[in-house]
């Protein structure tokens, strides 16, 4: 569509960024500035122009929606999932925007069955422990950081944020009377939990980078002033996180950088002991412990990379974990172990082999693995909903691209897998009329970079005919982009639109290499990998440039806005949901959120004059090109993300349009990193994305 309106223009007032001897004219960052009028203003004009420039999409939005909102179950409950005397569910309701929690009570000690629950049916005993509903009144945003029954079942703990901020309110209720103590905590991080026996609530605060460095206590009962901190990490580059072992022995305080950790032990029956190391930080070597009684003695088993890039599993005595080490599970180049779970017979083992997520049971005698199989040749699984010690079956999440979310009982004892429930989806879903595949594209340097893709079957097999690609990437932090099922994505693939994913590197897909080849001086490789999977996609028949467009949030949009510089002639739209896209600028100022921490992932360009220039060669507002003819792009931002601020996808929208770009700019006013709250919402948010995309691929009538 042509607009009959100009885009707002940004007065272009530069302020010199002089660093290393470079000097950078920054022409926008005075739309830092949050609380000015003036940029209050332009973001809403940013929005309003938006809005005309897809006002003829609001009929294909509103089918969208629809679409969504008639594939899924409104009204549905939830596996039901114990601990101590009661089975604990989620509802959902028709015409509500948030989850009801709930607990209903076992039928005996010996129940281990979870009740078939149906919305139709009244749930003998059922108690209602929050509405999100009821909570969110009178609110735009609404998020829960912290929601956890304490030990005997008495007593609520709760986190709500209202801003979008990522700082929560922490508040108790008691469940037998039905009303909240008086006991308030103010502008904690998510994850507060419960001491086993339930007197004392411990929580973290962030500090003014919104870096969470102190551990806290607070006795239930006393008022918030007299809480006691337990640990403190001085080191900006940092963070800190507490939790109880499944074992209830021990409170575990973690200190993680991107590259190294730290893990402190405190006796769970006396909170104020002073925090035990158990192996001291050294630079690089990273960590991880849990608790388990094996043949009467308490151990913990460690999980590090020390001498072991893709990790091994040892284990040593709690009561000296610097002592003698027990080999359980070697260093196996190409299986990465991610995680290891202890219950009181058994272990989980959670790892990464030839590019999919895998989960073992450890037998503690013998060290033997016994991985649990799937037939599915692409699928994401992990454990979900375990809080009890001595179960005699393993919940896990379960799903592909044509495998809607189930959750599964795994019978450690006879290896049988129990299904429980499979995601409704209405309106005649069938998973046979949907195919899926892992395809593999060859980067400039000759590295094979997988690509998993998706399609409707009626629209012929793929790369018979050129078809429209949606394809998306992520590629940091080693975080892996599973091939998981998306309700919203079939009104894609149901218009003949093939969903591919990139497992560039950067990622954690192939491994802890494939983390390192994607980061810090490599961290080209991320791009290039992606316009190599494009390349592909289009030299192998599967689509062409005009029906091609690229998709990626946070750090993948600084991925998206990376490639629209490298590769513009590849790609006719680009999303970028919360992009990264001034880089450069963010991780030059310790004084903003999270930078400090950043340093391990992308380097430090404030004292390093290489990694400034290597940044500075990369980050999308700053290589923004003259002469070029950019694909159209959609950046959507919310005014209070903390993690992605929203001045980097308005600075580089605003440098976009100097050079022709057909670029758009749409700002939620109240909202945080991931976006509006509230399921309607956000599916409301995702039809205007999938309409926009559609748009591009002339697949919007």
């Amino acid at each position: 569509m042509v607009s009959t309106s100009q885009p707002p223009v940004a007065p272009a007032r530069p302020r010199t960024r002089s660093h290393h001897g470079d000097e950078f004219a920054d022409a926008y960052d005075w739309l830092r500035a949050k609380d000015d009028a003036e940029v209050i203003a332009h973001l809403e004009a940013e929005n309003a122009y938006t809005d005309e420039r897809t006002a003829h999409l609001e009929g294909l939005r509103t089918r969208l929606f629809e679409e969504i909102k008639g594939r899924t179950l409104e009204t549905d409950l939830s596996v039901p999932s114990r601990r101590g005397q009661w089975w604990y569910y989620g509802r959902t309701v028709e015409g509500k925007q948030y989850g009801i929690h709930c607990r209903a009570p076992l039928a005996s000690p010996d129940d281990w069955t979870p009740p078939e629950l149906s919305a139709d049916t009244a749930v003998p005993g059922e108690e209602v422990l929050l509405d999100g509903n009821v909570e969110a009144d009178g609110h735009e945003f609404f998020s829960l950081g912290s929601l956890e029954v304490s030990t005997d079942g008495t007593r609520l703990l709760y986190g709500v944020d209202v801003e979008g901020d990522e700082r929560y309110t922490l508040r108790i209720r008691d469940l037998v009377r039905g009303v909240d103590l008086a006991d308030v905590v103010e502008n904690t991080s998510a994850g507060a939990t419960f001491s086993p026996d339930g007197r004392h609530i411990v929580y973290t605060t962030v500090d003014d980078a919104w870096r969470p460095d102190t551990v806290w206590l607070h006795e239930v009962g006393t008022d918030a002033s007299s809480d006691v901190r337990l640990f403190h990490e001085p080191d900006e580059r940092y963070w800190v996180g507490a939790g109880f072992t499944r074992s209830d022995a021990y409170l575990v305080i973690e200190v993680g950088s991107s590259i190294t950790s730290e893990e402190f032990l405190v006796p769970a029956d006396d909170l104020r002991a002073e925090p035990r190391v158990v192996w001291p930080r050294t630079e690089g070597v990273e960590y991880s412990t849990t608790h388990a009684v094996v043949g009467g003695e308490d151990v913990l088993y460690v999980l590090h990379n020390r001498d072991a890039l893709d990790f091994e599993l040892v284990r040593v005595a709690a009561s000296d974990p610097q002592g003698e080490r027990t080999a359980v599970l070697p260093h196996v180049p190409g299986r990465r172990l991610l995680d290891v779970s202890a219950f009181r017979d058994w272990g989980v083992v959670a790892y990464r082999r030839e590019g999919l997520p895998r989960l073992g049971v450890l037998d503690y005698e013998s060290s033997a693995v016994s991985e649990i199989d799937f037939d599915e040749p692409l699928y994401s699984v992990g454990t979900a909903g375990n809080p009890e010690w001595a179960p005699p079956v393993l919940r896990l999440g379960y799903g592909s691209f044509t495998t809607p979310g189930t959750v599964y009982d795994y019978v450690v004892a006879t290896g049988e897998l129990l299904l429980r429930k499979r995601q409704p989806v209405l309106g005649g879903y069938d998973a046979a009329d949907y195919g899926q595949q892992r395809v593999w594209a060859t980067a400039d340097d000759g590295t094979r970079v997988p690509v998993s893709l998706v399609w409707k079957r009626s629209f012929g097999d793929p790369g018979a005919a050129p078809r429209p690609v949606h394809l998306y990437g992520y590629g940091s932090y080693e975080h892996s982009i599973e091939p998981g099922f998306s309700v919203a994505r079939l009104s894609m693939l149901d218009r003949g639109v093939v969903f591919a994913v990139a497992h560039v590197r950067g990622g954690g897909e192939l491994g802890r290499q494939w983390y390192e080849d994607g980061k810090l001086q490599h961290k080209r490789n991320t791009f290039t990998d992606f316009v190599a999977c494009a390349r592909h996609l289009v030299d192998e028949g599967w689509t062409t440039p005009d029906l091609l467009v690229a998709e990626g949030g946070s750090a993948g949009g600084l991925l998206m806005g990376a490639v629209a510089n490298l590769a513009p002639e590849l790609f006719a739209g680009i999303l970028a949901d919360v992009p990264f896209v001034d880089a450069l600028t963010t991780i030059l100022d310790p004084s903003l959120p999270l930078t400090v921490i950043e340093w391990d992932e992308w380097g430090d360009p404030l004292h390093d004059a290489d990694v400034y220039a290597y940044m500075k060669s990369y980050s999308p507002y700053e290589n923004v090109r003259e002469g070029v003819r950019y694909p159209r792009i959609l950046a959507t931002t919310s005014l209070n993300d903390t993690r992605v601020l929203y001045v980097e996808p308005a600075k580089w929208v605003a440098r976009l349009r100097e050079v022709g770009a057909d670029a758009l700019l749409r700002c939620e006013m109240v909202a945080g990193h991931g976006g509006v709250s509230g399921r309607y919402n956000a599916w409301h948010q995702r039809a205007f994305e999938l309409a926009w995309l559609l748009d591009v691929l002339g697949l919007a009538d």
